[in-house]
C-alpha cells in the first residue's frame, strides 16, 4: 500500500502543474540552495585516488517529507562525495548518500549493500536525490517542484535491514555538465557508489560484503551497465544479482515513444547530456535547433523533473528541430553517439532480473527484451519478467510508472534471495 500511495504522489504532482500548462508565463525557479555549496563543490584538483575512494563525508538528514513528522526512514543517512570516472576515462567527482539501517539484517552473512540507481528527477542541482531526501519534497519557487517517488522502496530496504547507498549521478549537485542516460557515466557513478560506502568507517558493512545494483527507467538503465561494467571495471566488489527495471538500452528507441508524452521534456536532459559528454558536438548540436529547442536546451539544463512536465509535457518533437527529429537522430554524429551508449555488448557474470511492461509508452518493452536476448546469447544467467498491465492513458506515462510500484517487491525478493545464495531461475530459452 505505501507503494502504491507513493506511486500516486509521484503521479499526482506533475498532473497539478499540467493544470496550468495554458498559463503563458512559467515563474523562475528561486530555490536557496546555498547551504549545499560547500560540500558539493568539488575541490580543485580533486585529490589522489582511485574509483570510489572517499572525498568527503558529513551526517544528512533524512525525511519522507519536509517536516519530518509523517513517518521516518529506520536508518542514518550520511552524505557522500567520491571519486568516479567519465565518459572519457577521466576522474571526476559524484555526491550521493549511504543510508546505515537501525534494523540488524535477518539473512545469511554480514549486512549486505543495495547500490541503489535513482530514476530521472532532473539534472538541476538542486534535484540531486542526497538533497531531496533532506527534504522530502522539494520546492525551489515558481514551477520547482520535485517529489520522491522512489522513498518508499528505500525506507523498505532499510528497514529489512539492507544497507542502500545512492548516487546523484555525474555533474548533478556538483555544478555539471551532467551527463543522464549515457552508460559509461552512470555505470561507474552506480558502481563507485557501492564502493564508496565500503570505504565509510563506523557502519556495519563488511568492506568484501556483497552487493546488489538496483534501478528503475533511468535507473534500470544505469544498474544494467554497471553490472555489465563491473568485471572489469571492478572486479573488486562481490556483486551478486542485479534488478534492472525498464532498462533504457537502447537510447535510439525512446524518443518516438517519448513524444508527446508527459515525460517528453527528457529529450531537453538528453540533449544536455550529449552536450556535456561531448562538447566538440554542442556548436553542431545548436544547429539543428530552432530558436524553440534552443530554449528548451537552455531551460531544462536546470530543471527538475515537475518544472520539466510543466513545460514540456505533451510536446511534439519537430518544432524543436530545424528539419525531421528522426532523421537527425538516425544520422552522424547523433546515430553513433546514441549507439554507444546501448547496453548488452558485454556480459554480466553475476544474475540478472529484468522487468519491463509490454506496453511501456516511455522505455519500449522492446528494448529491454533485446536486452535479455543479447546477455543471454552470450551465456549470462539472465531472467525476464513481463507485466502485462494493459495499456491505460499511455500519455500519462502509466504503463511506464506504475509496473515499479506492482514488481518492486517481487524484485526486493529476488535481490534477497541472491543474498541468501539461493539459486536462481534464468528463462532465456523463454525469449
Amino acid at each position: 500500500m505505501a507503494h502504491f500511495c507513493s506511486f500516486l504522489r509521484a503521479l499526482i504532482a506533475p498532473l497539478i502543474l499540467i493544470g496550468v500548462l495554458a498559463c503563458p508565463t512559467y515563474p523562475v525557479a528561486l530555490a536557496d540552495e546555498s547551504q549545499y555549496e560547500e560540500f558539493y563543490t568539488p575541490p580543485v584538483p580533486l585529490p589522489p585516488g582511485s574509483p570510489g575512494e572517499l572525498i568527503r563525508s558529513e551526517p544528512s538528514r533524512l525525511v519522507l517529507e519536509p517536516s519530518g513528522q509523517l513517518g521516518a526512514y529506520v536508518a542514518t543517512g550520511t552524505r557522500i562525495m567520491y571519486r568516479s570516472t567519465d565518459i572519457h576515462n577521466t576522474p571526476t567527482a559524484v555526491t550521493g548518500t549511504y543510508f546505515e539501517p537501525d534494523n540488524p539484517w535477518p539473512g545469511k552473512g554480514p549486512r549486505p549493500l543495495i547500490a541503489f540507481a535513482p530514476g530521472m528527477y532532473g539534472i538541476g542541482d538542486q534535484c540531486a536525490p542526497s538533497r531531496l531526501f533532506n527534504q522530502g519534497i522539494h520546492y525551489g519557487g515558481g514551477a520547482d517542484l520535485t517529489v520522491g517517488y522512489e522513498e518508499t522502496f528505500i525506507a523498505t530496504m532499510v528497514a529489512r535491514g539492507f544497507a542502500v547507498v545512492v548516487t546523484d549521478y555525474e555533474g548533478v549537485g556538483t555544478g555539471g555538465p551532467a551527463t543522464p542516460f549515457l552508460r559509461l557515466p552512470q555505470g561507474y557513478a552506480l558502481i563507485d557508489a557501492a564502493r564508496a560506502a565500503m570505504h565509510l568507517t563506523d557502519t556495519s558493512l563488511d568492506p568484501h560484503g556483497a552487493v546488489a545494483f538496483w534501478g528503475y527507467g533511468q535507473g534500470g538503465g544505469a544498474a544494467a551497465a554497471a553490472v555489465e561494467l563491473a568485471s572489469s571495471y571492478a572486479p573488486d566488489l562481490r556483486i551478486v544479482g542485479t534488478w534492472a527495471g525498464a532498462p533504457s538500452a537502447d537510447l535510439a528507441l525512446i524518443p518516438p515513444f517519448a513524444e508527446g508524452s508527459i515525460f517528453a521534456g527528457g529529450l531537453g536532459y538528453l540533449l544536455n547530456g550529449i552536450g556535456g559528454a561531448y562538447p566538440e558536438l554542442a556548436a553542431g548540436m545548436a544547429e539543428t535547433l530552432t530558436d524553440k529547442g534552443g530554449r528548451m536546451l537552455e531551460q531544462t539544463r536546470n530543471e527538475c523533473v515537475g518544472e520539466t512536465v510543466m513545460r514540456y509535457a505533451f510536446r511534439h518533437y519537430n518544432q524543436y528541430f530545424t528539419s525531421d527529429y528522426m532523421e537527425l537522430i538516425a544520422a552522424e554524429p547523433i546515430r553513433s553517439v546514441l549507439a554507444a551508449q546501448r547496453i548488452g555488448t558485454l556480459k554480466p557474470t553475476t544474475p540478472v532480473f529484468i522487468d519491463s511492461n509490454r506496453y511501456d509508452p516511455f522505455i519500449p518493452y522492446e528494448g529491454a527484451r533485446q536486452l535479455a536476448v543479447d546477455w543471454c546469447a552470450k551465456g549470462a544467467d539472465v531472467q525476464f519478467w513481463t507485466n502485462e498491465q494493459p495499456p491505460f492513458m499511455n500519455k500519462l506515462a502509466i504503463n511506464f510508472l506504475l509496473p515499479y510500484f506492482v514488481d518492486g517487491e517481487r524484485g526486493m525478493q529476488w535481490i534477497a534471495d541472491r543474498f541468501n545464495g539461493l539459486p536462481t531461475a534464468p528463462n532465456c530459452h523463454e525469449l
